[in-house]
């Protein structure tokens, strides 16, 4: 993962998100993710349906073609943080961990430490 970073939150806000770019080598899908600051992480996509914004969870995971980098972004595909269990301050550094399934099957996890930025970075 490069170029990872978390969307500081303001105090009793229970969402942020997670942006950055993913590249895996032999391709394959990212699956899950999860971190101890929250309740629940998602693979997440934001898509217009008519004119109504509307966010989900990617159910089959989200594509990762061999050596092409995937962008993580705003308004777009994100790791969805939900439920968190504290603020997440600007300068902050978040565990999380990605599943990544390849072709075969197999997962494996990915450990990173993100760094929380502003609000608008």
């Amino acid at each position: 993962m490069q170029d990872a970073w978390i969307r500081s939150t303001v105090p009793q806000q229970k969402a942020t998100a997670m942006f950055g770019r993913i590249t895996s080598s032999v391709g394959g899908r990212l699956v899950g993710a999860s971190s101890p600051v929250a309740g629940v992480a998602e693979v997440h996509e934001m898509a217009m349906e008519g004119s109504v914004m509307k966010m989900r969870a990617l159910a089959g995971g989200l594509e990762l073609p061999a050596g092409k980098a995937v962008a993580l972004e705003p308004k777009s595909v994100h790791v969805m943080l939900m439920d968190l269990k504290q603020q997440l301050k600007a300068g902050d550094t978040v565990p999380v961990t990605l599943v990544v399934e390849g072709a075969d099957k197999k997962r494996e996890t990915v450990e990173l430490k993100v760094p929380v930025k502003p609000l608008a970075p």
